[in-house]
């Protein structure tokens, strides 16, 4: 599991429930979302959602797969993240999507299948600063036991 200084801070937040840590990964970064989404066939599903400017929000629309950057993720199993959508030129099949910075770890169970993503993004550009990455990957693992915990409580 990478390292990160921040993960003991995430893991308190954590305790508060999903949304407290997702506020918590948010303070983290420029990007006004941080969500949660999981993989569903054709469709990318919002478990779990912050946004900056609408605090008390919770969830967030699913998404046609074919239009999610999640989607690559899921398929690569590798973290993505990019600035700048246009400038970027790996997708533009995703010309048309409202995203234009994102960074974005995948959530898999301890034996590897994927679950979904763990991502921040924005519709506007965010000022240039260090990856998110490494946090989100550390954090990753923890939301998916937290959504474990909440689907078995159901």
């Amino acid at each position: 599991m990478p390292h990160t200084p921040h993960l003991a801070e995430f893991r308190a937040a954590l305790r508060g429930g999903l949304p407290s840590a997702l506020r918590y990964l948010n303070g983290r970064t420029p990007h006004r979302f941080t969500g949660v989404y999981r993989f569903d066939g054709e469709l990318l599903r919002n478990m779990a959602l912050f946004d900056r400017f609408e605090p008390e929000l919770q969830r967030g629309s699913d998404v046609p797969m074919a239009d999610a950057y999640c989607a690559n993720v899921g398929r690569s199993r590798q973290p993505l993240e990019f600035a700048d959508a246009q400038g970027d030129g790996r997708f533009p099949y995703l010309s048309g999507s409202p995203v234009v910075c994102y960074s974005g770890v995948l959530i898999s169970s301890p034996a590897g299948v994927p679950y979904g993503t763990l991502c921040h993004y924005d519709v506007q550009h965010c000022e240039t600063r260090t990856s998110d990455i490494p946090l989100l990957q550390a954090a990753a693992p923890f939301i998916y036991d937290a959504l474990e915990g909440q689907r078995q409580l159901a």
